[in-house]
């Protein structure tokens, strides 16, 4: 029996639905539909799902370099928006009692 993509995404997948955008990069759409849960590049690991970042499909191509913006982004720089990015979310998502064991 196949489960649908629903059942099978975890709670922190699912809490990005009707959040704005956390990463915030040139031509940002935070308070569209298109805010997805976007885990952080773990370098061919996979990455825990409070890994992650609430990210407008804008964002997400910027990110994963399908974008291209003038001046191009320093590859530091990104990688800095991005932690910065899961860090907006985990408070999120612990106002929202998703990370309630932790204490932020």
């Amino acid at each position: 029996m196949v489960k649908s993509n629903l059942l099978m995404e975890s709670k922190y997948i699912r809490s990005s639905r009707d959040k704005p955008c956390q990463v915030m990069l040139e031509g940002c759409m935070p308070e569209n539909n298109s805010v997805e849960f976007m885990h952080l590049d773990s370098n061919g690991m996979k990455p825990l799902d409070i890994q992650g970042m609430y990210a407008c499909l804008n964002c997400r191509d910027i990110i994963n370099g399908e974008r291209i913006v003038e001046p191009p982004y320093e590859k530091e720089w990104l990688e800095l928006q991005e932690l910065r990015a899961v860090v907006r979310t985990q408070r999120i998502m612990h106002r929202n009692g998703l990370l309630g064991c932790l204490k932020l």
